[in-house]
C-alpha cells in the first residue's frame, strides 16, 4: 500500500493559494483514477484508488499545514505504511514557479507541513513532489506569499504544473521513488 499526501490549508479561502498546491495535486490523480475524497478519518479527507495494482491512498489534511503530518503520521500507522511507500505532495519556495522536482527525504527547508510530517511519520525518508511556486518579492514576508493567490495569468500555466506534478506522484507509486526521480527530474532539466 502507498500513502499519497497533498499538502494544503482546508476552507475556500486558500483554494488557488500558493500553499495549496498539495491539494491541487492530490486533487488531480483522484480524478484520473476515478476516486472521490468520501472518507474523513484521522482529520484528513481520503480516497482509496489503485495504480499498477497496487492499493492507494489519496490523503488531504485537514488540519491546517503547519499540522498536516498529525493526520499523515496517524495514517501511516494505522495502515502500516512506511516512510518509503508514502509519498507527499507541496509547493516550494526554492523551486522556479512552475517546476516540479521530485526528491527523497532531506530538510524542510523552512516548509511548515514538511516540518510536520517529518515530525509525525518519524523520518524524513519519503519521496516529495514539490512544485515550485518561487520567491516572494524582497519586501513581502513568504508566508504572506504562499497564502496569496496565482495571477489569472498564470491560471493555465499553474494546471499544466499540477498535471505534471500528479504525474510525478503516480510515478513514485508506479516505479518506486527513485525509478521515478530520474524520470521527472531528467525531464525537467532537459526544459530548461
Amino acid at each position: 500500500m502507498k500513502l499519497l499526501v497533498g499538502l494544503g490549508n482546508p476552507g475556500s479561502d486558500y483554494e488557488r493559494t500558493r500553499h495549496n498546491v498539495g491539494f491541487m495535486v492530490a486533487d488531480c490523480v483522484a480524478r484520473r483514477l476515478g476516486a472521490s475524497f468520501a472518507s474523513r478519518k484521522f482529520g484528513a479527507e481520503i480516497a482509496e484508488a489503485e495504480v499498477a495494482g497496487e492499493k492507494v491512498l489519496l490523503l488531504k489534511p485537514q488540519t491546517f499545514m503547519n499540522h498536516s503530518g498529525e493526520p499523515v503520521g496517524a495514517t501511516a500507522r494505522f495502515y502500516k505504511v512506511a516512510p518509503a511507500d508514502v509519498v507527499v505532495a507541496h509547493d516550494d519556495l526554492e523551486l522556479d514557479p512552475f517546476r516540479v522536482q521530485l526528491k527523497i527525504g532531506g530538510g524542510d527547508g523552512g516548509h511548515n507541513g514538511i516540518k510536520s510530517v517529518n515530525a509525525h511519520v518519524g523520518s524524513k525518508d519519503y519521496a516529495r513532489v514539490r512544485l515550485g511556486v518561487g520567491r516572494p518579492p524582497p519586501a513581502m514576508d513568504p508566508a504572506d506569499y504562499v497564502l496569496g493567490t496565482w495571477k489569472r495569468a498564470d491560471d493555465a500555466a499553474v494546471d499544466v504544473a499540477v498535471d505534471r506534478a500528479a504525474d510525478a506522484a503516480r510515478l513514485c507509486v508506479e516505479l518506486g521513488a527513485t525509478k521515478a526521480m530520474n524520470q521527472v527530474n531528467r525531464r525537467a532539466r532537459a526544459a530548461e
